[in-house]
């Protein structure tokens, strides 16, 4: 990998450390503290309330008028700022409002990272994978120092002890806006003309074109589902299945040890699947996770190996998902594409997944016993429902990523 490759690699390392330090176990932190199922569906909603600004802010402001090294910069810094502030509240209303600050400066760097990133790279189907890997990686590196800071944790101990996972997310965003000054320049676009301003409008009338709609209306159900895994696995993992507070973060990041693999080999999955098995795929990894926690919650093994699934899920689907864009899209709009898409995957899906999922829990919860089964079978049937609809009407303009297609071997 060359150089601007490996910086590539290590901005996405630091990018998705800084979410997945506190992701797995924020729900959980809140039950700690008491916060009630509104309050948690309201720190839930700050990365949809964040993607939507972000449609406006991050794709028609800040693409416009700084370098996105720059930005990148200066938004986790002010996010890592507002993360540690965040570890020391046990009040709502604080806790909320530096959380939002947060998601309100992290979220659109989601959307910058990758716009500077395929910037960068001569064939982005082929190259994009193994450079978006390094988020994988960060995910899987952030639940570690929580085995030791969380062991033998109970009580108030535990509340003391989890509020770890902003701190540690915190220094790494102050890692990561250190190593952006360090990143290729990427400057701001000069080109912008009047209509170039309403590029996310244009966007947005995409939808009018079929197969646009139906891969929009596929991408909300998924990111519901893929949204509500976190919402729900950590509980379901620790009071369930059996599996330590101090672990379940490593469980979870087992799938991402796959997604390694999965974003090596995505560039020749893409050429060889297409476009729309590829997603179909990704799509049905959900089905069969979501499936067997129903079906075979006794099964601790075989809950902790179908965590290998998770790469799947998110490369097949959801980098799948950005890499179309980038290959199909006007040039003109593909900016605002992404954020529009980026707008479902960490914005509506987490909004409704952090109603939706808790919300669903307890209507299958009685005397306090969980019926898991029920829980998860919802999210079973909406992924065979989003499969069944890529199978009947998504017909994209191209077969597969024209790069790919030269070079089907490519990984």
């Amino acid at each position: 990998m060359s150089s601007p490759r490996w910086k590539l690699f290590l901005m996405m390392v630091l990018e998705i450390f800084v979410w997945g330090a506190w992701q797995p176990k924020i729900f959980s932190y809140m039950g700690l503290l008491g916060f009630a199922p509104w309050q948690q569906f309201l720190v839930g909603s700050t990365f949809g309330i964040a993607a939507l600004l972000g449609i406006f802010f991050s794709n028609q402001f800040a693409d416009r008028n700084f370098a996105a090294e720059r930005f990148l910069f200066g938004s986790h810094l002010l996010g890592g700022i507002a993360l540690l502030g965040a570890a020391f509240q046990h009040e709502f209303w604080p806790f909320f409002g530096l959380f939002l600050l947060y998601g309100i400066v992290y979220v659109p760097t989601i959307s910058v990272t990758n716009s500077l990133a395929f910037a960068h790279l001569r064939d982005p189907a082929r190259d994009f994978g193994p450079v978006r890997m390094g988020g994988t990686v960060g995910w899987i590196v952030a639940p570690w120092p929580f085995i030791f800071l969380l062991a033998d944790k109970q009580g108030p101990a535990l509340v003391d002890a989890t509020k770890w996972i902003f701190i540690v997310a915190a220094l790494a965003s102050f890692g990561m806006a250190a190593f952006s000054l360090t990143l290729p320049h990427t400057p701001p676009r000069t080109d912008a003309t009047g209509l170039d301003r309403l590029a996310w409008l244009r966007a947005a009338r995409l939808l009018r074109t079929p197969f646009v709609l139906v891969l929009f209306v596929v991408t909300f159900l998924d990111a519901f589902i893929h949204n509500g895994y976190f919402v729900l696995s950590d509980d379901f993992l620790t009071n369930r299945v059996g599996i330590g507070a101090n672990m379940s973060m490593v469980v979870m990041s087992i799938g991402q040890v796959a997604e390694i693999v999965t974003m090596v080999v995505l560039g020749g999955v893409l050429a060889r699947l297409g476009w729309k098995w590829t997603m179909i795929v990704g799509i049905c990894g959900h089905l069969a996770r979501f499936g067997v926690f129903a079906l075979f919650p006794d099964a601790q093994w075989l809950i902790v190996a179908i965590q290998l699934l998770h790469g799947i899920c998110y490369a097949f689907f959801f980098a799948t998902v950005y890499i179309f864009v980038d290959d199909v899209f006007p040039k003109d709009v593909r900016a605002s594409a992404q954020g529009l898409f980026n707008l479902l995957i960490v914005g509506v899906g987490m909004v409704l997944a952090s109603y939706a999922f808790p919300l669903l829990k307890v209507t299958h919860t009685v005397d306090g016993v969980t019926d898991w089964r029920g829980v998860f079978l919802v999210p079973t049937g909406l992924a065979a429902l989003g499969a069944l609809l890529m199978v009947l009407f998504f017909r994209p303009p191209s077969t597969r990523p024209a790069a790919a297609a030269l070079a089907p071997g490519a990984h």
